[in-house]
């Protein structure tokens, strides 16, 4: 039997109880030391998962997954993390704007908290500016500041609020009327005066940085142009070694369903009932293409949609089927995906990648002599990724569409036949 808590992705392991023993060697190194695994009502089915040392990264989404033999189970949950931060505290800092400005300062947050302004009434005043930013423990600190004038309110309270608790910590401050200086017009003159002198001296200073930094400048935006008159080179070479791809229904997963013409999968709600033999994933929801590449050049797409989770790419035809997978070019997958809006390489470790324009179709294009595995955004014809590497023995396309969850990852992945120029058509 196993029991296995995860995160985003099956391999991100929060615990594992497999045959009677806790793995926590399997477990994420953020989690190491912090989960119990309760067990005094296993026999029952009933099991529970306690994390010490709660921490902000543990917000968000769990699956709990249960196998044993034919038996497969899986539930969802969402855990929400709160902390109640600091008492608020008020300082002065100074005239501006005719008035005194006031600053509120506190710590300690999450989720990221509200900052209000009352005055005696209990009515809500506005804020000169607000600043709430994340702390490196990832709990959000908040400096929010206003400024009182002789005519408004003298004693206002500053109110910090946390929305998921609903619970908030306050402070009051009151200001005396003594500290409501007049405006003098010599004084003010003098802050003019300065302030053109300020800007004089600033505007010479930037006269003389943009002249020193035009060289750097013009050769950082010809090495620009250079890379994009490659990447846009590269894809146009692409579409010649365009291959017809189908999937091996010998490799799928029994969740996945594939069509008949073997060039969509998605996955499904029932386990089939398939022959267990070593070329399929009996764990990870996967699928090879038919077609091995031991040399050559070779490109092909595949229309994602807008579905929120896929991987694609290029594996070696030895790697291993069973259990969890580690995607990485040490293991042998070359593979691109997309997890909850964040597009990474997967790499060792993992590369984030900046994409501006969704892609709705991916290319792939694999130059085995080279080296490379390379990865096109169809959509803006853009470059997305290129792996580095030295290929040895037979290479084959690799699919995941992911767990569907009943919502949009249950669009299948589709692979598209390439036009005679890249862009074109649409997948039937």
């Amino acid at each position: 039997m196993e029991l296995r808590w995860f995160r985003s992705r099956f391999s991100a392991v929060v615990h594992l109880y497999r045959d009677g023993q806790d793995l926590y060697a399997e477990e994420m190194p953020e989690y190491r030391g912090r989960t119990e695994l309760l067990k005094n009502n296993i026999a029952d089915g009933s099991v529970s998962l306690r994390i010490h040392d709660i921490r902000p990264s543990d917000d968000g989404q769990y699956k709990c997954l249960f196998q044993s033999g034919v038996s497969y189970e899986e539930a969802l949950l969402e855990l929400q993390v709160a902390g109640l931060g600091s008492a608020p505290a008020i300082s002065v800092e100074g005239h501006q704007d005719g008035g005194i400005r006031v600053v509120c300062r506190s710590s300690g947050w999450f989720p990221e908290p509200e900052v209000l302004w009352r005055d005696l009434q209990g009515q809500l005043l506005p804020s000169a500016s607000e600043n709430i930013s994340q702390e490196t423990n990832g709990l959000f600190q908040t400096e929010a500041a206003i400024i009182l004038t002789e005519e408004s309110n003298r004693k206002v309270s500053c109110c910090v609020r946390n929305p998921r608790l609903n619970q908030e910590r306050q402070s009051e401050i009151s200001i005396a009327e003594l500290f409501f200086s007049r405006v003098n017009p010599w004084m003010v003159a003098l802050g003019v005066i300065l302030a053109l002198l300020a800007v004089l001296i600033a505007l010479a200073s930037y006269c003389f940085w943009r002249q020193h930094r035009a060289k750097e400048t013009l050769r950082s935006e010809l090495e620009s142009e250079k890379e994009k008159i490659q990447a846009e080179l590269s894809w146009r070479m692409t579409p010649p070694h365009a291959v017809d791809v189908t999937l091996d229904p010998d490799t799928a997963n029994p969740w996945l369903i594939l069509s008949e013409d073997r060039k969509r999968v998605r996955d499904g709600d029932t386990r089939q009932d398939l022959p267990d033999n070593p070329e399929r994933f009996d764990t990870e929801p996967s699928v090879l293409g038919a077609e091995g590449f031991p040399n050559g050049r070779h490109y092909w797409e595949v229309e994602v949609g807008d579905k929120p989770y896929w991987e694609l790419g290029v594996c070696r035809e030895s790697v291993s089927r069973e259990g969890r997978v580690t995607l990485s070019p040490g293991n042998g997958y070359w593979v691109l995906l997309l997890w909850d809006g964040e597009y990474s390489a997967c790499t060792s470790p993992s590369t984030i990648l900046p994409v501006s324009v969704r892609p709705s179709r991916v290319g792939i294009f694999l130059d085995y002599e080279a080296g490379e595995v390379s990865f096109y955004n169809v959509t803006d014809r853009s470059q997305l990724f290129t792996f580095t590497d030295i290929f040895s023995g037979m290479l084959h396309p690799y699919f995941c569409p992911g767990y569907s969850d009943g919502g949009k990852n249950a669009a299948p992945l589709i692979i598209c036949p390439v036009p005679a120029q890249a862009g074109g058509n649409l997948c039937p």
